[in-house]
């Protein structure tokens, strides 16, 4: 370990930056944004002081006598020799010293940060590679959100209540783990703060008096249209938590792949003739799951609200006064659409987006044909692949016009996307349509003429 990390406490103490420059700027904002007071010694200094505080500026070259009653130096000039008498006198002094993009002058160096204040995460490769300190940062962003400063805030706030109410320390870690991995953090999550207090307040009730109650939950979770990389984050941090996963025949295999490993996975997806698990009872087997006091994930592809049914789950949850979240998910509508080059809105094609299922009832497709029909207007269809002549025919019937550009896409966003282009009239019957595999996506209207131009997804083929 080529350096000692530490974290210093500054606020209310007096520290000297020594350079008025941009390189300056963020130094003595980071000190600042830590409590203390900075002194900045340069003839002149960037415009961006203007608006910080706590700032005193001396408007002179650097002498020795500006280090004097300091706790903590940095030198950030472009003057090399500056930067030297600024960290010999330092060193003479034992105060700690920081020469920007000079390690050897150093005596302390400036780290990359994660701040969630409370929580702090600083890194460091000791000067060896800033680049890839800042993309490790990058991922923890995406893993530590905002929130987490709320939970330590919470969990700071009954601190001292959990230890004397819980004397023994395993009990007491046992108990805190549950907290930040289960409904209570969802609720700090949520910025419910109320709601998680009351809960803490019965769960240590519950402790002192031996008691041990199941309390589960589950995460009604947007998957996307099949491509990891439309998750959200909130997404990927349930799909981590979860003890149990429910998924269907619309979330890729890559996707069910990033649920926790340990995780029970139980397949409840539907295809066309092929209910592996009627409706009624995916909701009966999540309220008795939650009930057993586990975590349950609801993978569900595209938004859980769109086509996806999520709404008869959670009545069935609130019913039986199961706890859940519902995190949305990018719908196929837009997710396919935009890796086929489609825009579903664009001022010369289209100023309205309507969204139907094509999904055939009795060989029958009962849809509002005079609305669907309405010129300047883009239609997006889900689970239209079988009833493709019939909705070509009823458009036409009903007024569109026999040359309207048409598309469908074939499993968008994946490595598998391939789309097929025509019109209304010619797309039912093109030998390639007999070829694709669900889920598809029909998009019908005058933006579909702009694929040529803007398509960018490379596994896709056109037809």
């Amino acid at each position: 370990m080529d350096y000692l990390p530490i974290f210093l406490n500054v606020k209310g103490k007096s520290c000297l930056v020594v350079g008025g420059g941009e390189v300056s700027v963020r130094k003595a904002s980071l000190m600042v944004q830590a409590g203390a007071r900075v002194t900045v010694v340069s003839p002149e200094l960037h415009p961006a002081y203007a608006d910080m505080q706590n700032i005193s500026h001396i408007a002179e070259r650097y002498q020795v006598k500006h280090i004097e009653g300091h706790m903590l130096v940095v030198a950030a000039t472009d003057d090399e020799a500056v930067n030297q008498a600024v960290s010999q006198d330092a060193k003479a002094r034992n105060l700690p010293v920081n020469v920007v993009d000079n390690p050897e002058l150093c005596t302390f160096i400036m780290p990359s940060i994660l701040d969630r204040s409370p929580i702090v995460v600083a890194f460091s490769s000791g000067g060896a590679s800033p680049v890839l300190i800042r993309m490790l940062r990058g991922k923890l962003e995406t893993m530590i959100p905002q929130a987490y400063s709320r939970l330590a805030a919470f969990s700071a706030k009954f601190r001292m209540l959990i230890k004397d109410m819980i004397a023994v320390p395993e009990k007491r870690r046992i108990f805190w783990e549950e907290v930040f991995e289960g409904p209570i953090a969802e609720k700090i999550f949520a910025d419910d703060v109320a709601s998680a207090e009351k809960m803490l307040r019965e769960k240590v009730e519950r402790e002192t008096r031996g008691e041990q109650k199941a309390i589960g939950e589950v995460f009604l979770v947007g998957a996307g249209p099949g491509d990891p990389d439309l998750l959200t984050f909130k997404a990927l941090r349930l799909m981590q938590k979860a003890d149990v996963v429910l998924y269907d025949n619309l979330v890729s295999a890559p996707i069910v792949d990033m649920t926790r490993r340990d995780a029970e996975r139980i397949f409840v997806g539907k295809m066309r003739g092929n209910h592996t698990m009627p409706q009624e009872n995916i909701n009966k087997l999540l309220v008795r799951l939650a009930k057993e006091g586990k975590r349950v994930l609801r993978l569900k592809g595209g938004d859980p609200f769109i086509f996806g049914r999520g709404g008869e789950e959670i009545e069935e949850l609130f019913e039986n006064n199961i706890p859940f979240q519902v995190v949305p998910g990018i719908t196929a509508a837009s997710g396919v659409s935009t890796y086929a080059g489609i825009p579903l809105t664009h001022r010369d094609y289209s100023q309205a987006c309507v969204f139907v299922t094509g999904h055939l009832k009795d060989n029958s497709m009962d849809l509002d044909w005079e609305m669907l029909a309405r010129p300047k207007q883009t239609i997006v269809v889900y689970m239209g692949l079988q009833g493709l002549e019939m909705l070509s025919a009823k458009l036409i019937e009903h007024g569109l016009s026999p040359d309207t550009p048409a598309a469908i896409v074939q499993q968008g966003t994946r490595p598998q996307q391939k789309t097929v282009t025509g019109t209304l009239a010619t797309l039912p019957g093109l030998p390639e349509i007999n070829t694709l595999q669900a889920p598809t996506l029909i998009i019908i209207g005058g933006v579909v003429s702009l694929r040529g131009k803007l398509t960018w997804f490379k596994p896709d083929q056109q037809q």
